[in-house]
């Protein structure tokens, strides 16, 4: 399995990224190169933009552009070279998140994100986008023993419920590239998703 891109997605909270490191030692142990990321960052350029996301106050608008200019830099630095030379690229979300926090949580309208992804992103889509879904709740007891809040994760619980029905949205729009995996079940349980999801596509 080279070349293959493979996104997860979901609140914060929902356990992205301890599956993202779990999923990265899966496909290296066949052989493959793997390039793990994140989005918005995953370059020196995105980076800076990600801190002025997730630290400074802004209007929704300024807020979309500056996630589409960290996604541009991302894909056109790590993510097409990447997957170019047939390595397998894991990113920590992408565009489903901007439907969901910008489109969802922030009420952006949704014709301008999709033109934003068009030209972004000229037709890249995963292939494979694994979405972890939880209750916001459940999300929210998780984040508040992890570490400080950033701008995002102080918003209300009314936010979270709106980024997530986002993602439900989302993944009745692309039924076959975004499975559900449900992220309020332990640890092994949730792996055991994330294996039956490669499995049924051979990989």
């Amino acid at each position: 399995m080279g070349g293959r891109f493979i996104t997860l997605e979901g609140i914060d909270g929902a356990g992205k990224s301890t599956h993202l490191a779990a999923l990265a030692e899966r496909l290296a142990a066949s052989g493959q190169e793997v390039v793990a990321t994140r989005e918005p960052g995953g370059t020196p350029l995105a980076e800076q933009l990600r801190e002025l996301l997730l630290h400074t106050t802004m209007d929704a608008l300024t807020e979309t552009l500056l996630v589409f200019a960290a996604r541009r830099d991302h894909l056109a630095t790590v993510i097409e070279p990447a997957l170019a030379r047939g390595a397998s690229v894991l990113c920590d979300r992408y565009t489903d998140a901007t439907f969901a926090y910008q489109g969802g949580g922030r009420g952006f309208p949704l014709d301008v994100l999709t033109q934003l992804e068009a030209w972004v992103q000229q037709g890249r889509q995963p292939d494979l986008t694994l979405w972890f879904d939880v209750a916001p709740e459940t999300a929210a007891a998780r984040r508040a023993t992890a570490r400080a809040p950033d701008r995002f994760e102080q918003q209300e619980a009314a936010f979270f419920e709106r980024v997530r029905a986002g993602y439900v949205e989302r993944a009745e729009q692309a039924p076959t590239r975004i499975v559900r995996i449900d992220a309020g079940l332990a640890p092994a349980e949730v792996w055991r998703q994330i294996d039956a999801a490669l499995a049924a596509r051979g990989w």
